[in-house]
């Protein structure tokens, strides 16, 4: 039988109308706390331990966990600042203790990790979220962000920067959209548009409501080791910046173009991942160099360079 405990609001930095965008537990109202297994109030480590499938709820977003551990402390005795956090009393005398006097300022996540909103899903081994910075970190094997229209996955870790509207991807980092149009990097970092503010008690968007779209990533910055991928064209290069909306990316810093046999070189590329048309701009000083192979049946007009205007 699961136990349930209630946590207080932490301290809240932005406002208190929540959105349905990323994974964010820096606002909303209480964190709700449900363990198989239960959950242990260490009031010397300041902290509060809840295991066997463990979740944390504030708001629209849902943390699950092997393990949960939400670290508090004392509130600063200031006007204006969030209620305080409650820890599950173990007796009357310790509930009177703690109430109205702590925050909950982190909350670490340990073993088959998983973060859902109305629109997005994360998977990691660990995470760890600080909810005064309003920043997430997931490590890991497997590391995965979906939204309602791409899917973000990383070898050394994930971030969501809600503040910032933006996930940070580490390592052979890739975003591949639902139709198979793919950019990775060693480093991609993500922005998504803002969802418009719900009012207070207003239920969260639906798999189909017509403001899923809103929360959807708008850009996607590259840096080292670029690979652009469409249906028929590879784009290699320094870095690069990809736009789901138009489908068209820019690649900079000795970029090759390959179409089946065939080769284009040059240092900035314009490519359509919508049409698979790719396009090698001719810069100051630089020439378009390029193999083209007559025998290569795959090679058309989709990759060329632009003509100089």
């Amino acid at each position: 039988m699961k136990r349930a405990l209630l946590l207080a609001p932490a301290l809240c930095i932005v406002c208190l109308v929540c959105t349905a965008d990323g994974p964010d537990l820096s606002q909303g109202g209480d964190i709700t706390i449900v363990a198989d297994d239960g959950a242990d109030w260490q009031q010397a480590q300041q902290i509060v331990v809840a295991r066997g499938n463990a979740h944390a709820t504030r708001g629209d977003t849902t943390v699950i966990a092997d393990t949960l551990v939400a670290h508090y402390r004392k509130r600063a005795a200031a006007t204006g600042t969030a209620p305080a956090a409650t820890a599950p009393a173990k007796s009357s005398s310790a509930s009177n203790d703690i109430t109205g006097a702590n925050e909950i300022y982190r909350l670490d996540a340990d073993g088959n990790v998983t973060i859902n909103t109305p629109t997005d899903i994360a998977f990691g081994d660990k995470a760890v979220y600080d909810i005064d910075q309003a920043v997430l970190v997931m490590t890991g094997a497997h590391l995965r962000l979906k939204t309602p229209t791409e899917t973000i996955t990383a070898r050394d870790r994930l971030e969501y920067w809600s503040m910032q509207r933006k996930s940070v991807a580490w390592g052979n980092a890739l975003v591949v959209g639902n139709d198979g149009r793919s950019a990775a990097g060693d480093i991609l970092v993500a922005y998504s548009d803002p969802s418009p503010p719900r009012a207070a008690g207003t239920a969260a968007p639906k798999s189909g409501d017509s403001d899923l779209n809103a929360g959807q990533i708008n850009r996607v910055d590259a840096f080292g080791h670029v690979v652009v991928r469409t249906q028929t064209d590879i784009v290699h290069g320094d870095n690069g910046v990809y736009l789901p909306e138009t489908g068209l990316a820019r690649v900079v810093g000795d970029v090759t173009i390959t179409h089946g046999l065939s080769e284009l070189h040059g240092q900035d590329a314009i490519i359509n991942l919508k049409t698979g048309i790719a396009h090698l701009l001719p810069t100051s000083g630089a020439r378009v160099q390029g193999l083209l192979v007559p025998n290569d049946h795959s090679t058309d007009q989709t990759t060329s360079p632009a003509k100089p205007k």
